[in-house]
């Protein structure tokens, strides 16, 4: 382990080394959300039922998938450190361990949906065919569950040794192949709603294969080590739960909007949508920035680390800004884009000026996520994450309901979860006591 810092000053990377980090991970974070686009727009014309079968399906996974994302953040971290340390091999081979806990993961999650996929939707939906349409469609994607996993830890370790090209490269193949393939299924052959379920596999069996294929060509050791995949699993337990904390958030802000009206839901679903894409957008500086600060602490410079911190912060305060400018001038313009409902309009801006004044914050916030994230420092995440939701989020979204707020109230609890969770990760980052140097004992 190294335990010396090596610099002491502050010192940056070249934006380019940043950008050329950051641009590839947003192709590979935006790619499976254009994919269900066009998954949507093929399987639409096949009428409401099998349109409301897939959303109801595609939920169910993506909440599922959404709750293991430590597979790529949590190996990005322990990769990172030891590529900074000048450990590839040992760096990889956190990758083989990361893989095999998405395979088990991944059965585990196989098996019980295939017991649980029917009661689940029929739990979600009010309507019988929408729910035997979605039960048959979630039956066969839950195969791919392992293989989404699979990819996950692929990317994590792939990001760790500052390689993002090639997971772009895999993602874009297994999505673009599945993309061709799943009018052919639907339609010529005749498979409709189960044909869609058919092309995901496809696409998650070419990528998962792709990452599968690049571990064996670095030629290191393939056999699973249980105590190297305990010890993720307990950094995944503090991903794990703050994740939930945001599903909280955001489950709890939609049962709100339901409650207010049909116009109010409507409304919430566009903007919400868009707050959804920008994140991606501000997320990917976040993984360039968890790639850099690891090797910076692996390779025992804490002046670096923090240096890199400073420069990934400032980039994101710059993005959230520029992006506020953007969307407030496109306020009359970019919701009717969503939707030409009156109601809905109607609706739009009492959520909009919240959507436009956080992006800042969020820039902030999301690339600090990204540095804390970077340096390991997942328990103070989750601690923080759990005390806005806590104290902020869920307690004001629910007397917004009691007093009849509508979205004005639900925005207002976004806006002090995110300045709560801004005011946390700017200490944090502030005290520097996150800069811990070193990467872990090399392994028998």
């Amino acid at each position: 382990m190294v335990g010396s810092v090596v610099s002491t000053v502050d010192e940056r990377v070249p934006a380019r080394r940043v950008f050329g980090l950051a641009l590839p991970a947003l192709g590979v974070l935006a790619a499976e959300p254009l994919y269900v686009l066009v998954d949507t727009a093929v399987v639409g014309h096949l009428g409401a039922v099998p349109l409301a079968g897939l959303a109801l399906g595609g939920v169910v996974l993506s909440q599922v998938s959404t709750q293991l994302t430590f597979l790529s953040y949590g190996t990005t971290s322990r990769t990172a450190r030891l590529h900074g340390a000048g450990r590839r091999g040992d760096a990889v081979s956190e990758g083989v361990q990361a893989t095999w806990l998405g395979l088990a993961l991944g059965v585990v999650l196989l098996v019980a949906g295939q017991l649980l996929a029917g009661p689940v939707v029929r739990a979600l939906s009010g309507d019988p065919g929408a729910a035997a349409a979605s039960v048959s469609w979630l039956r066969i994607a839950l195969f791919g569950a392992p293989l989404i996993l699979v990819t996950m830890a692929g990317n994590g370790w792939m990001r760790g040794v500052q390689d993002t090209t090639r997971p772009l490269r895999y993602v874009l193949l297994g999505n673009g192949i599945s993309a061709v393939l799943c009018p052919l299924l639907v339609y010529p052959a005749g498979m409709g709603l189960e044909g869609s379920a058919v092309a995901n596999l496809v696409a998650q069996l070419l990528s998962a294969a792709l990452f599968v294929r690049a571990l064996v060509k670095e030629k290191v050791p393939l056999r699973p080590r249980p105590k190297v995949m305990r010890e993720q699993l307990g950094l995944g337990r503090d991903l794990v739960l703050r994740s939930l904390a945001f599903q909280a958030c955001f489950v709890s802000a939609a049962a709100v909007a339901a409650r207010t009206s049909t116009e109010a839901v409507g409304a919430h679903q566009v903007v919400l949508q868009l707050w959804t894409f920008l994140s991606l957008v501000l997320d990917s500086v976040a993984i360039a920035a968890q790639s850099l600060i690891g090797a910076a602490l692996g390779a025992g410079s804490a002046g670096r680390a923090k240096g890199v911190a400073t420069q990934i912060t400032r980039y994101g305060a710059v993005f959230g800004c520029a992006l506020c400018a953007l969307f407030a001038a496109l306020w009359q313009v970019l919701p009717r884009a969503f939707t030409s409902d009156p109601g809905v309009l109607g609706e739009i801006p009492h959520a909009w000026w919240f959507f436009v004044a956080l992006q800042p914050i969020a820039g902030v916030v999301f690339a600090l996520d990204g540095v804390l994230l970077g340096a390991g420092d997942a328990a103070f995440l989750r601690t923080a994450t759990l005390v806005s939701a806590g104290i902020g989020f869920l307690p004001l979204i629910w007397v917004s309901l009691a007093l009849g707020w509508g979205l004005a109230g639900i925005w207002t609890g976004l806006s002090l979860f995110m300045v709560l969770r801004l005011a946390a990760v700017v200490q944090r980052w502030r005290s520097g006591r996150w800069a811990v140097v070193g990467a872990p004992p090399a392994r028998a």
